[in-house]
């Protein structure tokens, strides 16, 4: 199966009440593991480089990889730049085999972050890519404050850039580590009542499951990202791994020993999000 992009997975799942799991990758091992717990759930997939990933591994090197991963996979995977914050961020993904890209102009007075949206939309599209945007700031645990997102200003950028999803922020927080985030369903209704696009939600590792699967059933969000808790898994399968085998200094066992847990991580964040 060919790679997909956003519009492709999106359309269908906010059409079926669903949404698809944004996955935060950082290398091999995950962005493997992601995709055969796709494939086993049958549900599609959004890989996603974000700045981190993009800083330790060069966008030409992870699109080659995302992209072989999503055109031997027998599910639709979406090749993601998350958090592009300039058009020459995204250019460079889409020229290496993105096949969907974030710009986020969230930290932008409105009327720059639509003309900067609506610029990397033109370009995208012509190339068949496709285009998250954001208004409003979903902050970080501990670190910089989220602004909610104002329905007028959803709905401006909405319809100037022509975008094909749309980030917001309505109580989810970035880095989160326990479920726990209060989600203002006001809020978010009343950006879902200005807007058509899918809706999506940054910080999901933050939301409770049963949280996750009413957004998507009750409110058009057709995309959570999910990377804290996908991490922490990792974190603990490298732990227990090590402890076990203190003598272990071959790289490839040592990582390799983490994809069982991440793929089985994966599958439950998977499969709960596109279950009807």
């Amino acid at each position: 199966m060919t790679a997909a992009t956003l519009s492709d997975v999106l359309g269908r799942a906010a059409a079926e009440k669903r949404a698809v799991a944004g996955l935060v990758v950082l290398g091999w091992e995950d962005a493997r593991a992601y995709v055969e717990a796709a494939e086993e759930t049958g549900a599609p997939v959004i890989l996603q480089a974000g700045p981190g990933c993009r800083r330790h591994t060069p966008t030409p090197i992870l699109g080659k990889m995302f992209r072989m991963l999503a055109d031997r996979a027998g599910v639709p995977v979406v090749c993601h730049v998350d958090h592009a914050t300039t058009l020459e961020e995204c250019r460079e993904g889409i020229a290496h085999g993105f096949t969907s890209v974030m710009i986020d102009g969230s930290k932008l007075p409105l009327d720059e972050n639509i003309a900067l949206t609506a610029r990397v939309v033109d370009e995208a599209h012509r190339a068949g890519a496709s285009v998250e945007g954001e208004v409003g700031v979903v902050g970080y645990f501990g670190g910089e404050p989220s602004h909610a997102t104002a329905p007028d200003d959803a709905a401006r950028l909405e319809r100037e850039s022509g975008l094909d999803a749309l980030a917001v922020s309505v109580g989810n927080v970035h880095l989160f580590q326990e479920k726990a985030s209060a989600i203002d369903f006001g809020a978010l209704a009343a950006i879902a009542g200005r807007t058509r696009v899918p809706l999506v939600l940054h910080g999901g590792s933050g939301i409770p499951v049963a949280t996750r699967q009413l957004l998507a059933r009750a409110h058009r969000v057709a995309k959570l990202n999910i990377g804290t808790e996908l991490r922490l898994a990792f974190g603990a399968a490298l732990r227990a791994h090590l402890l076990a085998r203190p003598a272990s200094f071959d790289r490839i066992e040592i990582l390799s020993a983490t994809a069982p847990a991440l793929k089985a991580a994966a599958k439950d964040v998977i499969g709960a999000l596109w279950r009807p």
